[in-house]
């Protein structure tokens, strides 16, 4: 098991982009309780309810900007304010089904939002630990059954895919370009960029994804539309993605040697790659399970004619593992019942805030127990 002491990375100084978002909230609640002086940098929520709401995030922050990554003065000037000793860089579009409605816009985003904060360092002219967050997408997806490596080809079929490796080939690009890894000394900017596999959990409210469409149909008790039930994904608790990050930013601050800025997958171990429909149904079972018996239940929405999506896809994180110390602490069964664990409190009103820092205690403290 994996430190999550995080100790060099405690009482920093953060810039994270995409605070406003499902994973960005998170984090920003989990670098608070850190001690870190957190500077956010996102669009408004881009769900309505939104954790980043629910949560009351932006009272943990040292400053909040609400404005476009691509605005680069705007962004120049928020980060040469924050003099960031870590920068997490999650703002992007996420959404698959959006990235066919609007191509240009997930591009723009992804690969031209990258480059104005990867120059808004290079502006600041100040050393600083930087981690890019890409996806587990960015791989050419060969139906393989077994997990992609961080050396194999990037690719990607769908806008969004596709959008994200070439912002994984332009962090790649300025790494070389501007910030070598074996001249460390002469700039002291350390970049790495990060793949995470499918997250989950609660506060999740992005349309068309899987565990909001599913928890707002036991809420409603509404049977549930799967579009995909045979395909496989690696699922991961959110904190088990963010754990990852941290993990890697930490290993940085605390050391020079070059091999930490590199590519970097974070998934579940062998196993925890789940067709949907397997997700589906533990889903309900654990919802089940906590009403009383209420059956939740769930349609086979297939059409042919939806817009493609991969069949198959799993990542190898042996390298995290074997490198980097890592490994995730809570498998699939443990990550679903604790994402309906959170829905279930929330639909029942309860403090939000609450019900994300305790889990984020529970992680920390390597508790393993699944709700009952």
């Amino acid at each position: 098991m994996h430190d999550v002491s995080l100790s060099h990375l405690a009482g920093r100084s953060v810039f994270l982009t995409g605070h406003t978002g499902f994973k960005g909230s998170w984090l920003s609640l989990w670098l608070n309780a850190l001690g870190c002086r957190v500077t956010g940098y996102a669009l408004a929520p881009p769900t309505d309810p939104s954790h980043f709401e629910l949560a009351g995030v932006r009272e943990t922050l040292a400053a909040h900007y609400e404005a476009d990554l691509r605005d680069r003065s705007a962004l120049t000037a928020a980060l040469r304010d924050a003099e960031p000793e870590v920068v997490l860089h999650l703002a992007a579009q996420s959404v698959v089904r959006t990235g066919y409605d609007d191509p240009h816009e997930t591009y723009g985003v992804n690969v031209m939002g990258t480059a104005a904060l990867l120059d808004a360092v290079r502006a600041a002219g100040r050393p600083c630990v930087v981690i890019v967050v890409t996806t587990d997408k960015v791989y050419e997806n060969r139906e393989h059954v077994w997990g992609y490596r961080e050396t194999d080809a990037l690719g990607g079929y769908d806008p969004y895919s596709a959008s994200k490796a070439a912002c994984d080939m332009l962090t790649t690009s300025y790494r070389r370009s501007f910030f070598n890894r074996e001249r460390l000394a002469e700039h002291g900017v350390k970049l790495a960029v990060v793949r995470a596999g499918n997250v989950i959990g609660g506060g999740d409210f992005t349309p068309h994804a899987l565990v909001p469409d599913l928890m707002h149909a036991l809420c409603g008790d509404q049977p549930m539309e799967v579009r995909a039930p045979s395909a496989v994904r690696p699922w991961q608790h959110v904190l088990d993605c963010l754990g990852g990050y941290l993990a890697l930013a930490d290993r940085m601050l605390a050391s020079d040697d070059p091999r930490w800025c590199d590519a970097w997958n974070f998934g579940p171990m062998p196993g925890g790659e789940l067709p949907v429909r397997a997700v589906v149904e533990t889903a309900l079972g654990v919802w089940d399970e906590g009403e009383s018996g209420k059956l939740g239940r769930w349609v086979d929405a297939s059409d042919p004619s939806q817009p493609h999506e991969a069949g198959v896809l799993r990542l190898c994180i042996d390298k995290a593992m074997w490198e980097l110390g890592w490994r995730p602490r809570w498998g699939v069964d443990q990550a679903i019942a604790l994402t309906a664990q959170w829905y279930r409190g929330w639909s029942r009103g309860e403090s939000v805030a609450a019900l994300s820092r305790a889990q984020i205690r529970q992680y920390v403290s390597g508790d393993q127990r699944q709700p009952v």
